[in-house]
């Protein structure tokens, strides 16, 4: 039974990230890792300085072992083992690191490095080439922001998000990644609009898992009289033969909807009604869709959202998606039509048949109810599972505030 109950958790686990829920952090962002004020946060130290005399002890097929020193330019996070560090000349501090990088003799190497200290030793488990890295500066200006309110910080990291330096604007990025979308549509409203259109422009050079926020930030950043363009910008991304913008086609239907809510939501409806879509467009559609009920219903009510989205019900590929939906949104009204999906051959998967019956399972009506009785006598088994699914997932679902 405990078997069992781990393959169930780590099955709800993968469906609360995979669906339900709304998300507890940025709706259109995709991150993974933590960002570099968490990395020195948990690190005894972190010095930014250059790499020089490399010292080989031991050298094998498989490993070299050596020594290489560090002369420190800036102290990021300071430890007091530095405070009885030697100093060269210029008095600057230099430690002996216990790892061998290969530099030639004579050269300097800049990095950031992160350690951790033992016992007295330090021990470097990260290290950054700096070449002409203005990392030790964001860094420490990220610092300087670490514990001022969201809105602050967001203001901060977002003039970097275009930074040449691929660490510094993919650590921004990761800011925006695990903010909630309240403190973001604040920020937002400060940041000069055309700069991020220009970020969203077919000359630049913006990673594809980046237009679902920087659309976002730009419905929130719009002007009242440059909507229109800006209306006209998502529809052209959206329209992108090229498919540039596909992964972050969500948020730029969000955005479209935002800033154009009946002509957006119309747009939406056109795709989830076609079933012939590739079923990670309607999927995107979708999201866009769950963030209005989950985030904002002074733009489009849940009864919209969810007329918007009903016709996802007749497509068997994508029906448990829309199932799982009205669930979460104790949409009992529908137990008619999602009672039924089952009979329906295009809809006669282990997958939609689950669904169906974690809905019937969460709900209060009789005929819910009924469903659930006659599928225990065939299975009892099945709905054993399914009501063990949905208390776990009390558990590990995020917390939300909507209903």
């Amino acid at each position: 039974m405990i078997g069992r109950s781990r393959l169930l958790l780590s099955l709800v686990c993968l469906a609360v990230l995979a669906c339900a829920g709304p998300a507890s952090a940025c709706p259109f962002c995709s991150v993974q890792g933590q960002t570099l004020t968490q990395e020195v946060t948990q690190a005894s130290m972190v010095l930014a300085g250059k790499l020089a005399n490399a010292r080989l002890v031991r050298n094998t097929d498989e490993i070299q072992e050596g020594t290489t020193d560090l002369i420190v330019d800036r102290v990021i996070k300071h430890h007091p083992i530095l405070d009885k560090a030697p100093r060269n000349k210029e008095g600057k501090i230099v430690l002996t690191l216990p790892r061998y990088v290969p530099i030639k003799e004579g050269e300097q190497v800049p990095f950031l490095v992160f350690c951790d200290v033992f016992n007295g030793n330090v021990d470097p488990f990260r290290g950054v080439p700096l070449k002409m890295s203005k990392l030790p500066e964001y860094l420490a200006g990220a610092l300087k922001v670490k514990d001022e309110p969201v809105v602050k910080r967001l203001k901060f990291f977002f003039d970097y998000l275009d930074n040449e330096d691929s660490e510094i604007s993919n650590d921004a990025y990761k800011e925006f990644g695990y903010a909630d979308y309240e403190p973001i549509r604040e920020a937002a409203r400060s940041f000069p609009a055309e700069r991020i259109a220009r970020w969203l422009s077919p000359e630049a050079k913006t990673p594809g898992y980046r237009y679902g926020l920087y659309a976002s930030l730009l419905a929130h950043a719009a002007p009242e009289k440059d909507r229109t363009k800006y209306v006209q910008l998502f529809v052209s991304l959206l329209a992108d033969p090229d498919k540039k913008a596909s992964s972050g086609m969500d948020g730029i239907l969000a955005g479209y909807i935002m800033l154009a809510p009946r002509e957006g939501l119309a747009f939406a409806r056109k795709i989830l009604e076609d079933p012939k879509r590739e079923f990670l467009t309607r999927y995107a559609a979708l999201r866009a869709m769950r963030f209005f009920v989950d985030n904002r219903k002074d733009v489009l009510t849940e009864d919209e959202v969810v007329k918007t989205i009903l016709p996802l019900l007749d497509q068997g590929d994508i029906a448990d998606l829309a199932i799982e939906d009205f669930r979460r949104w104790k949409r009992w009204d529908l137990s008619g039509k999602i009672l039924g999906l089952g009979k329906k051959e295009s809809h006669d998967t282990p997958i939609v048949h689950r669904c169906i019956l974690r809905y019937a399972l969460s709900s209060p009506k009789e005929d819910c109810k009924k469903y659930v009785a006659e599928v225990r006598k065939k299975d009892e088994q099945l709905v054993l599972d399914a009501e063990e699914i949905l208390k776990l997932e009390q558990q590990v679902a995020p917390k939300s505030g909507s209903k």
